[in-house]
C-alpha cells in the first residue's frame, strides 16, 4: 500500500466548502491533486472559491449552491457532481449551523427542525446517495463537534443533532461497507469565522488546563480529512475521531 497522499483522479465534495474547516479541506485536498466540489447556500462564494482553487494547484473545482437540508437538493448535488466528473470518491459532511437562543423554552419548531435538517439530515440524505455510486474505496467524513459528548444548555439542540450524526456513522459504515467506508471527525474549538462568539479572555485562560491549551488552527483538520479519505485509513471505518486539543480527554 502506497504512503503518499496522492488523490489525483479522485472526486471530493466538500459541504460548507467556502468557508471555515470546510475550505480548508478543501484546500488540502485541491493540494494533494483531487478534484473538488465546493458546496453551500451561497453558490457566488462556491464558484470563486472553486476558481482559485483551480488557478493555485491546477486541479479541476465546480462551485455548486446546494441547501444539504433540502432533500431534493442533495440528490441534485450528487447527480451535478457525477454528471460533470463522471465518479464521486470522497464526500465530506461538513455544513452545519447552530443557532443561539435565549432558551430551552423559546426554542420554536422552526429553529428546532432547521438545524436538525442540515446537521443530521443532510449528511443522511447525502450518504445515501453518494455512497451506491462511489467506486471500491470510496469514504465518507462526517463532521461533528465535541457538544455531542459534552452538550451546554446553550447548544443543546446542536448537540443532540451531532450526537445522532455519530450515531449515524457507526449505522452506515455498516450499511455500506466494505465497499465504502464512514468516519466522523468529532471537532473540538476551531479559530474559524464564528469563533469570535467563544473566544474570550475567559475561555483563553479556561484552556490552560487543557491538554494543548489553545484552540485549534483550521489547517489542523486537513492532516484528519486527508487521512480518511485516502487509502492510509483503509482498515478504517466507523469511528469518531476527537481532534480538539485533548478536550474530550478530560473528565
Amino acid at each position: 500500500m502506497s504512503t503518499t497522499l496522492d488523490l489525483s483522479g479522485k472526486v471530493a465534495v466538500i459541504t460548507g466548502g467556502s468557508r471555515g474547516l470546510g475550505l480548508e479541506m478543501a484546500h488540502g485536498y485541491a493540494a494533494a491533486g483531487a478534484s473538488v466540489v465546493i458546496a453551500s447556500r451561497k453558490q457566488e462564494a462556491c464558484v470563486e472559491i472553486a476558481e482559485k482553487l483551480t488557478a493555485q494547484y491546477g486541479v479541476k473545482a465546480l462551485g455548486i449552491g446546494a441547501h444539504v437540508g433540502d432533500w431534493d437538493g442533495c440528490q441534485a448535488l450528487v447527480d451535478a457532481t457525477i454528471n460533470e466528473f463522471g465518479r464521486l470518491d470522497v464526500l465530506i459532511n461538513n455544513a452545519g449551523i447552530a443557532p443561539t437562543y435565549e432558551s430551552l423554552e423559546t426554542v420554536s419548531e422552526a429553529l428546532f427542525d432547521k438545524t436538525f435538517d442540515v446537521n443530521l439530515k443532510g449528511p443522511f440524505r447525502l450518504t445515501t446517495l453518494a455512497a451506491p455510486r462511489m467506486s471500491e474505496g470510496g469514504s465518507v467524513i462526517n463532521v461533528s463537534s465535541i457538544a455531542s459528548v459534552r452538550p451546554k444548555v446553550s447548544d443543546l439542540v446542536y448537540a443532540a443533532a451531532k450526537a445522532g450524526l455519530n450515531t449515524l456513522t457507526k449505522g452506515l459504515a455498516q450499511a455500506y461497507g466494505p465497499k465504502v467506508r464512514v468516519n466522523t471527525i468529532m471537532a473540538g474549538p476551531f479559530l474559524t469565522e464564528i469563533s469570535e462568539a467563544w473566544y474570550t479572555e475567559e475561555w483563553r485562560a479556561r484552556a490552560q488546563s487543557f491538554p494543548m491549551q489553545r484552540a485549534g488552527r483550521p489547517d489542523e483538520v486537513v492532516g484528519t480529512a486527508l487521512y480518511f479519505g485516502s487509502d492510509l485509513s483503509s482498515f478504517t471505518t466507523g469511528t469518531v475521531l476527537p481532534v480538539d486539543g485533548g478536550r474530550t480527554a478530560m473528565s
